[in-house]
């Protein structure tokens, strides 16, 4: 009888409801589905194909690639036989993917392109321990020995299922299941080793926090799959809960995806909050006359019956039904156009996100749920949970069922619990690091509050410390800073020196909007620089400072012409601010602050 684990609830899963959608993708032709008895088939003869190749447990295999059914096909499909997938971010440089694929030392990747094995072909030579590399398309246009397609490799494994049931049955709990490579914003990525048994127990966990999701549920998979974040909803909690996913192949096509979908649960990160806010704020800044009424009235009674439900339940008497009201005139309407009209769960993390940012959602009908985590313990370790009294804005939620979290004295967050990880693959230093007497030792610094909630005060390694002795958290000052109309991003500069100061970047669709409302320029480079323009952030610059203590204020900023970007260098592939990367690219910016001051 096999552990409990991801691989034996997608078995279940196909002996169950094996006629339900699982995967819903657009191919050449349109929409396209698997059901659930397709993908256990799929996943045991990708199994399989390992198998032939002489895969032992603990054999790994790595894949590159945007969101489709064959990464996750993959990626279950190495655990089933106790292999280990580990993803690279498809926007890795060769460099950076023979990095990851030779430290897990892959026998086989996984490739999804002609674009991604160009990569490949750039470092094969140093790639000593890869035996195959499958390509999820235009394998026809390759001709090499090494290479075959995804179809090919399939039916590979279809004639040993005697190896793959022996191979499924043997699974442990401790098994190691998946590799997570961090994002490597300070050094080197690292490997992230889970088990067996901390994928299946927070899986279980997270589906019954976001109020028991099932097989009715579905979401749109569009967030790097190499993420912690993106595997649980498409992956692990998708395979415990049985519900459908739809696999989107990168954020800058996500609205169409949404508004086909219809998904009832939806994780997005901070920036995917931000851009929605800001697009529609300029849509309905539009509205005029009986429709800004409308709107307007309608957000008043979702902020207050927003609250309500957040803090005691649903709203009682009139507001109710003002409610009810603001409901049929404004909410479905918007999140219809969205595609968030079935939505029963918003949940965002991976980053910090501005209360301006979850207060405008909150008035918009929609609640969003910041979950607080890392891929070290499987993604959550808080969650504002969807009931009465077990979430609050401006934390990050209560520590999961049967995880427990503490503060050390210096002010970091410890985790203790079956979702944390067992090391660093290969890197026994850096495990010795994170794992002390049984406690991940986060590099978060946070607080709880009296009722329990936490909340994140900074990265430990992110404290700035000003040249007067001053500690200063630079995530609470950039979060004020963002609230600024047509500012995307906001780096907080100061450590070693006489005082802090900002890096502006411009929001590509929301500046231009603003500066057309105003007559100012809208070409980016031109607006970045005007003066109506200056005076504009001056102004927000200056309403922050005065909710900081003096010491946290910003006494100088500059315009970057540009967003940041993941091809920029200056954005993880979950658009996580790269400090290192910005301090580098934008040195001159950074040391005209302080000329002639040292």
């Amino acid at each position: 009888m096999a552990v409990e684990s991801i691989a034996s609830r997608l078995k279940n899963n196909a002996r169950i409801h094996g006629h339900r959608v699982a995967i819903n993708w657009k191919g050449t032709h349109g929409w396209e589905s698997m059901t659930w008895a397709q993908y256990h088939e799929q996943v045991r003869r990708f199994g399989g194909a390992l198998l032939k190749l002489g895969y032992e447990p603990g054999d790994t295999v790595a894949i590159t690639g945007n969101n489709c059914p064959e990464w996750v096909i993959a990626d279950v499909g190495a655990m089933y036989v106790r292999g280990v997938a580990g993803g690279i971010y498809q926007t890795s440089t060769p460099e950076q993917l023979l990095y990851v694929a030779h430290h897990m030392e892959a026998k086989v990747l996984v490739v999804e392109d002609i674009s991604q094995w160009d990569k490949v072909v750039q470092i094969r030579d140093q790639m000593t321990h890869l035996k195959r590399v499958v390509m999820i398309r235009d394998a026809d246009q390759v001709s090499d020995d090494l290479v075959c397609s995804f179809e090919d490799f399939l039916a590979s494994g279809s004639d040993n299922s005697d190896q793959v049931d022996a191979a499924f049955e043997a699974i442990q709990a401790d098994d190691l299941a998946t590799l997570i490579y961090t994002s490597g914003t300070t050094g080197p990525p690292k490997g992230v080793m889970l088990t067996n048994d901390n994928l299946a127990f927070t899986a279980k966990i997270a589906v019954d926090l976001v109020g028991g999701a099932d097989p009715s549920d579905c979401v749109v998979s569009y967030l790097p799959l190499s993420h912690i974040a993106e595997q649980m909803f498409s992956i692990l909690a998708a395979v415990s809960a049985g519900y459908t996913i739809w696999t989107c192949p990168a954020v800058d096509q996500l609205k169409p995806y949404l508004v086909e979908a219809r998904p009832t649960l939806f994780l997005a990160v901070p920036r995917v909050w931000e851009k929605f806010k800001a697009a529609l704020e300029t849509k309905l800044g539009e509205a005029t006359g009986a429709k800004a009424k409308i709107v307007n009235w309608s957000r008043r009674q979702g902020l207050k019956g927003g609250r309500t439900m957040m803090s005691t339940g649903e709203p009682q008497g009139l507001d109710a039904l003002k409610y009810r009201i603001a409901n049929r005139l404004f909410f479905q309407k918007l999140k219809g156009q969205l595609g968030l009209d079935r939505l029963e769960m918003a949940v965002t993390g991976a980053a910090p996100i501005g209360k301006d940012v979850l207060e405008f959602f909150l008035s918009c009908g929609i609640i969003i749920h910041e979950v607080y985590g890392q891929s070290e313990d499987t993604g959550p370790t808080t969650f504002n949970n969807p009931f009465p009294g077990q979430r609050k804005h401006g934390t990050v939620g209560l520590p999961l069922p049967g995880v427990e979290v503490k503060i050390a004295d210096d002010g970091e967050i410890l985790v203790q619990g079956r979702n944390v990880f067992v090391g660093y693959y290969k890197n026994p230093e850096a495990t010795a690091e994170a794992l002390k007497d049984g406690w991940l030792y986060s590099g978060d610094i946070g607080e709880f509050d009296s009722d329990g909630f936490l909340r994140i005060t900074d990265r430990k390694k992110d404290l700035i410390i000003t040249a007067g002795g001053k500690n200063v958290a630079p995530q609470n000052i950039e979060k004020l800073m963002k609230r600024i109309d047509g500012i995307s991003q906001c780096v907080v500069i100061g450590d070693r020196r006489k005082f802090l100061s900002a890096l502006f970047a411009l929001d590509e669709e929301g500046a231009p909007a603003l500066a057309a409302r105003h007559g100012w320029p809208t070409n980016l480079s031109e607006l970045a620089t005007h003066p109506d323009f200056q005076r504009h952030l001056q102004q927000g610059v200056d309403k922050a400072n005065s909710e900081l203590a003096r010491y946290e204020t910003i006494k100088k900023f500059t315009v970057l012409p540009n967003d940041f970007s993941i091809e920029g260098g200056e954005l993880t592939a979950t658009m996580k601010v790269k400090r290192k990367v910005v301090n580098e690219k934008y040195a001159s910016e950074i040391e005209a602050f302080y000329e002639g001051l040292d």
